[in-house]
């Protein structure tokens, strides 16, 4: 059963660096910044991509076509190093912070299963504690290299006093039957951690707040070449104040309106009011998966099954 929803409330993006080089201590800021926030009155939280394990922005990984250096098959196990584990210490750090505060909590992460490394985002619902997750469907480009790929078991939307929350991860955006599946599920709350800060990002957050007439929520990290180590590989250069990241975090309404950010300054909370009954009054007259669909022309099929790569069956 659904619970009873908070008509308006504050929420806040977090536009704010990690420490790729110390996961613990990623997780220690997104709890100092899950404890501002909720000091600031605010019930949800979103944080950038790769938050705690690090965005290697610049990286190559030691990997032309065709070839894999040694020093980069290092740089890959150092960036393992990095990654977390979902019954590992950060995870705990981060509930423990929003069982404190009641917060809702959406975290990226880069998330160890044995090991392959996943683009994932974490969802935290006050003292329930971790909740579910979203692994990435598709990594972009050269994060292929690093990154397996999610299949459709972590799709989840979550129905909470805040509204229906979910999340879709940096380019994930630009994938039509993604989003169709999230609109399908109600999702009033869309979350969007993203690594990208170009100019061209907003737009496309504004056109998916007025596609699926719901709020979205941006999180991209502001962050310069000094956080990451002297030797750490990086296309841009090792000037330590060149900004890898600028980010352009921002809150967007379901008709499109620009409630918080985009702010390229630096490291800021941002904050907004949502109205959940904005959801309502936007799909009056657009509703992608209701009553402007035509499912008797199209129809997406989408599949939620879990896929191992080895099953095991057991003998009688």
């Amino acid at each position: 059963m659904s619970r009873i929803k908070t008509a308006s409330y504050k929420a806040a993006v977090a536009q704010a660096a990690s420490c790729p080089d110390d996961t613990t201590a990623s997780a220690a800021k997104a709890a100092r910044l899950i404890g501002e926030a909720a000091r600031a009155g605010a019930r949800l939280i979103v944080f950038p991509e790769a938050f705690l394990g690090g965005y290697p922005k610049g990286a190559s990984f030691g990997a032309p076509v065709g070839m894999r250096k040694p020093e980069g098959r290092e740089a890959f196990r150092l960036y393992w190093e990095q990654a977390i584990d979902l019954d590992g210490p950060e995870v705990e750090t981060i509930a423990a912070a929003t069982a404190a505060t009641g917060l809702f909590a959406v975290v990226g992460c880069i998330e160890r299963d044995q090991a392959t490394l996943y683009c994932t985002v974490l969802f935290f619902d006050g003292g329930a504690g971790l909740v579910g997750k979203h692994r990435k469907l598709m990594p972009t480009a050269g994060e292929r290299l690093i990154w397996g790929f999610g299949d459709g078991s972590t799709m989840p939307v979550f129905d909470t006093s805040l509204g229906r929350i979910g999340a879709v991860i940096c380019w994930e955006n630009y994938m039509p039957m993604l989003r169709m599946h999230m609109f399908s599920q109600g999702i009033s709350i869309y979350c969007a951690p993203t690594a990208d800060d170009r100019d061209t990002w907003l737009p496309s957050m504004r056109h998916i707040a007025l596609e699926g007439r719901c709020f979205v929520l941006t999180a991209c990290q502001h962050i310069r070449r000094g956080a990451y180590a002297a030797d750490f590989e990086c296309a841009l250069g090792d000037d330590p104040e060149t900004v890898l990241m600028r980010g352009g975090s921002a809150i967007v309404d379901p008709l499109g309106k620009v409630l918080a950010g985009p702010d390229f300054t630096g490291e800021t909370l941002l904050y907004a009011e949502i109205d959940l009954d904005e959801v309502a009054r936007g799909k009056f007259d657009f509703d992608a998966t209701g009553h402007y669909a035509r499912p008797d022309v199209f129809q997406l099929t989408v599949d939620i099954r879990p896929k191992a790569a080895v099953s095991t069956l057991a003998g009688t």
